[in-house]
Protein backbone atom coordinates (compact mmCIF):
# COMPACT_ATOMS: atom_id res chain seq x y z
CA UNK A 1 0.00 0.00 0.00
CA UNK A 2 2.94 2.31 0.83
CA UNK A 3 4.47 1.98 -2.69
CA UNK A 4 1.13 2.14 -4.60
CA UNK A 5 0.59 5.93 -2.68
CA UNK A 6 3.85 6.32 -3.04
CA UNK A 7 3.05 5.98 -7.03
CA UNK A 8 0.08 8.23 -7.05
CA UNK A 9 2.10 10.80 -5.39
CA UNK A 10 4.73 10.52 -8.13
CA UNK A 11 2.84 11.22 -10.64
CA UNK A 12 0.81 14.28 -9.40
CA UNK A 13 -2.63 11.82 -8.91
CA UNK A 14 -4.50 12.86 -5.83
CA UNK A 15 -5.38 10.72 -2.95
CA UNK A 16 -8.44 10.44 -0.87
CA UNK A 17 -8.68 8.21 2.27
CA UNK A 18 -12.09 6.93 3.93
CA UNK A 19 -11.24 4.82 6.98
CA UNK A 20 -13.77 2.76 8.14
CA UNK A 21 -14.27 -0.21 10.47
CA UNK A 22 -16.14 -2.01 7.54
CA UNK A 23 -20.19 -3.20 8.31
CA UNK A 24 -20.72 -0.66 5.58
CA UNK A 25 -23.66 1.74 5.07
CA UNK A 26 -24.76 4.49 3.30
CA UNK A 27 -23.63 6.79 5.50
CA UNK A 28 -19.58 5.35 4.81
CA UNK A 29 -20.91 5.47 1.01
CA UNK A 30 -21.79 9.04 0.96
CA UNK A 31 -17.94 9.69 2.06
CA UNK A 32 -16.88 7.72 -0.87
CA UNK A 33 -19.01 9.86 -2.69
CA UNK A 34 -17.39 13.00 -1.87
CA UNK A 35 -14.27 11.22 -2.31
CA UNK A 36 -14.49 10.34 -5.56
CA UNK A 37 -15.89 13.96 -6.50
CA UNK A 38 -12.58 15.42 -4.99
CA UNK A 39 -10.09 12.85 -5.54
CA UNK A 40 -8.39 11.13 -8.94
CA UNK A 41 -7.78 7.76 -6.34
CA UNK A 42 -10.20 6.65 -3.72
CA UNK A 43 -9.05 4.36 -1.16
CA UNK A 44 -11.33 2.93 1.64
CA UNK A 45 -9.67 1.24 4.87
CA UNK A 46 -11.43 -1.79 6.61
CA UNK A 47 -9.78 -2.22 9.76
CA UNK A 48 -11.58 -3.07 12.93
CA UNK A 49 -9.45 -1.20 15.50
CA UNK A 50 -8.54 -3.64 18.55
CA UNK A 51 -7.05 -0.55 20.04
CA UNK A 52 -9.61 1.81 20.08
CA UNK A 53 -12.18 -0.94 22.20
CA UNK A 54 -12.06 -1.38 26.15
CA UNK A 55 -12.21 -4.40 27.44
CA UNK A 56 -15.58 -4.52 28.42
CA UNK A 57 -16.68 -3.42 24.57
CA UNK A 58 -18.02 -5.09 21.59
CA UNK A 59 -14.93 -5.63 19.85
CA UNK A 60 -15.23 -9.42 19.37
CA UNK A 61 -18.81 -9.36 18.39
CA UNK A 62 -17.89 -5.94 15.98
CA UNK A 63 -19.89 -6.80 12.42
CA UNK A 64 -17.59 -7.84 10.27
CA UNK A 65 -18.71 -8.71 6.22
CA UNK A 66 -15.42 -7.99 4.41
CA UNK A 67 -16.87 -9.68 1.17
CA UNK A 68 -20.29 -7.88 1.00
CA UNK A 69 -18.21 -4.77 1.76
CA UNK A 70 -16.47 -5.11 -1.11
CA UNK A 71 -19.12 -5.26 -3.52
CA UNK A 72 -20.62 -2.17 -2.01
CA UNK A 73 -17.33 -0.13 -2.54
CA UNK A 74 -16.67 -1.55 -5.64
CA UNK A 75 -20.19 -0.17 -6.90
CA UNK A 76 -19.18 2.82 -5.59
CA UNK A 77 -15.61 3.18 -8.27
CA UNK A 78 -13.66 3.15 -5.34
CA UNK A 79 -9.90 2.54 -6.69
CA UNK A 80 -8.66 0.46 -3.54
CA UNK A 81 -9.61 -1.53 -0.36
CA UNK A 82 -7.25 -1.65 2.47
CA UNK A 83 -7.71 -4.20 4.47
CA UNK A 84 -4.99 -5.24 6.28
CA UNK A 85 -4.04 -8.11 9.13
CA UNK A 86 -4.35 -7.23 12.54
CA UNK A 87 -0.86 -8.71 13.13
CA UNK A 88 0.58 -7.02 10.29
CA UNK A 89 -0.91 -3.51 11.26
CA UNK A 90 0.37 -4.23 15.25
CA UNK A 91 3.17 -6.85 15.45
CA UNK A 92 4.33 -7.82 18.53
CA UNK A 93 6.85 -5.40 18.84
CA UNK A 94 4.49 -2.17 18.25
CA UNK A 95 5.14 0.13 21.11
CA UNK A 96 4.44 3.56 19.79
CA UNK A 97 1.39 5.90 20.32
CA UNK A 98 -0.21 8.88 19.16
CA UNK A 99 -2.59 10.89 21.77
CA UNK A 100 -4.03 14.21 21.61
CA UNK A 101 -5.02 15.68 25.01
CA UNK A 102 -7.26 18.76 25.86
CA UNK A 103 -9.74 17.97 23.45
CA UNK A 104 -10.44 14.84 23.59
CA UNK A 105 -10.87 15.25 27.83
CA UNK A 106 -14.61 15.67 27.57
CA UNK A 107 -17.37 13.70 25.90
CA UNK A 108 -16.65 9.74 24.26
CA UNK A 109 -13.20 10.54 25.65
CA UNK A 110 -14.27 11.05 29.33
CA UNK A 111 -16.18 8.14 28.76
CA UNK A 112 -14.17 5.84 27.12
CA UNK A 113 -10.50 6.14 28.78
CA UNK A 114 -7.96 5.15 25.76
CA UNK A 115 -10.61 5.47 22.85
CA UNK A 116 -9.17 8.76 21.24
CA UNK A 117 -5.33 7.05 21.86
CA UNK A 118 -6.32 4.27 19.81
CA UNK A 119 -7.73 6.72 17.13
CA UNK A 120 -5.15 8.84 16.63
CA UNK A 121 -2.91 6.19 16.15
CA UNK A 122 -4.55 4.10 13.87
CA UNK A 123 -5.44 7.28 11.70
CA UNK A 124 -1.75 7.94 11.76
CA UNK A 125 -0.42 4.62 10.54
CA UNK A 126 -2.65 4.93 7.92
CA UNK A 127 -2.22 8.36 7.06
CA UNK A 128 1.86 7.18 6.57
CA UNK A 129 0.75 3.50 4.83
CA UNK A 130 -1.54 5.48 1.93
CA UNK A 131 -0.31 8.79 1.94
CA UNK A 132 -3.24 10.40 1.01
CA UNK A 133 -4.13 14.41 0.17
CA UNK A 134 -7.60 14.19 1.39
CA UNK A 135 -8.69 11.96 4.25
CA UNK A 136 -13.07 11.96 4.81
CA UNK A 137 -14.74 11.13 8.09
CA UNK A 138 -18.77 11.35 9.05
CA UNK A 139 -19.72 14.43 11.63
CA UNK A 140 -21.54 11.82 13.72
CA UNK A 141 -18.14 11.10 14.78
CA UNK A 142 -17.73 14.74 15.85
CA UNK A 143 -15.08 14.57 18.26
CA UNK A 144 -13.31 12.13 16.21
CA UNK A 145 -13.29 14.60 12.97
CA UNK A 146 -12.19 17.59 15.82
CA UNK A 147 -9.73 15.29 17.14
CA UNK A 148 -7.96 14.69 13.62
CA UNK A 149 -7.84 17.70 12.51
CA UNK A 150 -6.08 18.68 15.62
CA UNK A 151 -3.68 15.62 15.56
CA UNK A 152 -3.02 16.92 11.53
CA UNK A 153 -2.31 20.17 12.38
CA UNK A 154 -0.28 19.59 15.53
CA UNK A 155 1.89 17.29 14.20
CA UNK A 156 2.16 19.39 10.83
CA UNK A 157 0.78 16.22 8.13
CA UNK A 158 0.16 17.96 4.64
CA UNK A 159 -3.64 16.35 4.63
CA UNK A 160 -6.79 18.00 4.42
CA UNK A 161 -9.33 16.29 6.70
CA UNK A 162 -12.75 17.12 6.11
CA UNK A 163 -15.73 16.46 7.84
CA UNK A 164 -19.23 15.30 5.74
CA UNK A 165 -22.57 15.50 7.45
CA UNK A 166 -24.56 12.49 8.96
CA UNK A 167 -26.52 10.31 6.62
CA UNK A 168 -29.94 9.42 8.09
CA UNK A 169 -32.11 6.76 8.37
CA UNK A 170 -36.16 7.61 7.04
CA UNK A 171 -37.13 8.02 10.76
CA UNK A 172 -34.11 9.94 11.68
CA UNK A 173 -31.60 7.79 13.27
CA UNK A 174 -27.68 8.41 12.19
CA UNK A 175 -26.82 5.70 10.53
CA UNK A 176 -24.31 3.49 12.78
CA UNK A 177 -23.24 0.02 11.93
CA UNK A 178 -24.10 -0.64 15.79
CA UNK A 179 -27.72 0.08 14.52
CA UNK A 180 -28.07 -3.81 13.70
CA UNK A 181 -27.84 -4.64 17.27
CA UNK A 182 -31.19 -2.86 18.30
CA UNK A 183 -33.97 -4.89 18.76
CA UNK A 184 -37.53 -3.69 16.95
CA UNK A 185 -38.68 -1.78 19.74
CA UNK A 186 -35.39 -0.56 20.85
CA UNK A 187 -35.44 1.00 17.39
CA UNK A 188 -38.37 2.82 18.26
CA UNK A 189 -36.70 4.07 20.78
CA UNK A 190 -33.81 5.31 19.48
CA UNK A 191 -35.60 7.79 17.25
CA UNK A 192 -35.81 9.71 20.48
CA UNK A 193 -32.37 10.99 19.79
CA UNK A 194 -32.77 12.99 16.63
CA UNK A 195 -35.90 14.45 18.24
CA UNK A 196 -34.17 15.72 20.74
CA UNK A 197 -32.04 17.38 18.54
CA UNK A 198 -34.23 18.95 16.67
CA UNK A 199 -36.06 20.90 19.81
CA UNK A 200 -32.54 21.67 20.74
CA UNK A 201 -32.01 23.55 17.47
CA UNK A 202 -35.71 24.83 17.86
CA UNK A 203 -34.96 26.01 21.48
CA UNK A 204 -31.72 27.78 19.94
CA UNK A 205 -33.56 29.90 17.30
CA UNK A 206 -36.05 30.47 19.77
CA UNK A 207 -33.28 32.93 21.55
CA UNK A 208 -32.41 29.97 23.93
CA UNK A 209 -28.81 30.27 25.24
CA UNK A 210 -28.55 28.54 28.41
CA UNK A 211 -27.22 25.01 27.67
CA UNK A 212 -29.08 23.83 31.30
CA UNK A 213 -32.40 24.73 29.74
CA UNK A 214 -32.24 23.01 26.44
CA UNK A 215 -30.68 19.79 27.94
CA UNK A 216 -33.12 19.33 30.83
CA UNK A 217 -35.78 19.57 27.76
CA UNK A 218 -34.34 17.29 25.24
CA UNK A 219 -33.59 14.79 28.03
CA UNK A 220 -37.37 14.61 28.94
CA UNK A 221 -37.91 13.48 25.45
CA UNK A 222 -35.19 10.74 25.93
CA UNK A 223 -36.06 9.48 29.08
CA UNK A 224 -39.45 9.18 28.72
CA UNK A 225 -38.47 5.82 26.91
CA UNK A 226 -37.14 3.07 29.43
CA UNK A 227 -34.55 1.25 27.44
CA UNK A 228 -32.69 4.82 27.04
CA UNK A 229 -30.19 5.30 29.64
CA UNK A 230 -27.71 8.43 29.01
CA UNK A 231 -23.80 8.48 28.82
CA UNK A 232 -23.79 11.72 28.61
CA UNK A 233 -25.27 14.88 26.79
CA UNK A 234 -23.36 17.97 26.49
CA UNK A 235 -23.37 21.26 24.64
CA UNK A 236 -19.73 22.39 24.19
CA UNK A 237 -17.63 24.89 22.19
CA UNK A 238 -17.45 23.65 18.61
CA UNK A 239 -13.61 23.83 18.21
CA UNK A 240 -12.43 23.01 21.68
CA UNK A 241 -15.26 20.74 22.98
CA UNK A 242 -14.96 22.46 26.16
CA UNK A 243 -18.41 22.52 28.16
CA UNK A 244 -20.71 25.80 27.60
CA UNK A 245 -22.29 28.01 30.24
CA UNK A 246 -23.72 30.16 27.39
CA UNK A 247 -24.24 29.74 23.97
CA UNK A 248 -22.85 33.03 22.88
CA UNK A 249 -21.51 32.23 18.96
CA UNK A 250 -23.24 28.65 18.81
CA UNK A 251 -22.17 25.25 19.95
CA UNK A 252 -22.39 21.75 19.28
CA UNK A 253 -24.66 19.19 21.40
CA UNK A 254 -23.47 15.91 21.89
CA UNK A 255 -25.19 12.99 23.23
CA UNK A 256 -24.15 9.09 23.90
CA UNK A 257 -27.07 7.39 24.84
CA UNK A 258 -27.44 3.59 25.87
CA UNK A 259 -30.38 2.17 24.11
CA UNK A 260 -30.27 -1.58 25.77
CA UNK A 261 -26.80 -2.81 25.36
CA UNK A 262 -26.25 -0.76 22.14
CA UNK A 263 -24.58 2.66 22.59
CA UNK A 264 -25.38 5.06 20.47
CA UNK A 265 -23.77 8.68 19.37
CA UNK A 266 -25.42 11.62 17.99
CA UNK A 267 -24.91 15.37 17.58
CA UNK A 268 -26.06 18.77 15.93
CA UNK A 269 -24.99 22.53 15.41
CA UNK A 270 -26.86 25.14 17.01
CA UNK A 271 -25.72 27.97 15.07
CA UNK A 272 -27.40 31.07 13.77
CA UNK A 273 -29.85 30.86 10.58
CA UNK A 274 -27.69 32.57 7.99
CA UNK A 275 -29.28 35.85 6.89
Amino acid sequence: MQTIGERYRQVEKKIALVPTMGALHEGHLSLMDYARYKAEVVVVSIFVNPIQFGPKEDFEKYPRDLEGDSRLVEKRGVDIIFAPDVKAFYPISFQTYVAVEGITNNLCGASRPGHFRGVTTVVCKLFNIVKPHLAVFGQKDYQQVCTIQQMVEDLNMDIEVVGRPTVREDDGLAMSSRNTYLSPEERLSARSLSLALKEAQHLFQQGEKKPEIILSKILKIIKQHDEMKIDYAKICHPKTLKDLSVIEDGGVLALAVWCGTTRLIDNCLLEEKKK
